[in-house]
């Protein structure tokens, strides 16, 4: 069995993340993102998905982005026949 890096059970199912050189051990995914995902720079939320970069820093979404600063990211296009 391993133990979970960040709430520490000892868990047969754990599973490892490698990264940059560095090995993780988690009980789920939940602690996995608690630990690994980013946290956007403007809401304060973690990053799960995507994300938007605007001058080396990282958002949630294409809104949070925008409210610092960013003028050209969207969330997506919208032209004269709609969406795409």
């Amino acid at each position: 069995m391993a133990t979970c890096e960040v709430c520490g059970n000892d868990y047969d199912m754990a599973f490892e993340v490698h990264t940059q050189g560095v090995v993780h051990v988690f009980d789920s995914f939940e602690c996995a993102i608690s630990r690994m995902a980013p946290v956007c720079e403007h809401c304060g939320c973690r990053i799960v998905g995507h994300g938007a970069e605007y001058d080396g820093r990282w958002f949630c979404c294409a809104h949070c982005a925008r409210q610092e600063g960013a003028t050209r990211i969207v969330d997506r296009e919208v032209t004269g026949a709609g969406m795409r």
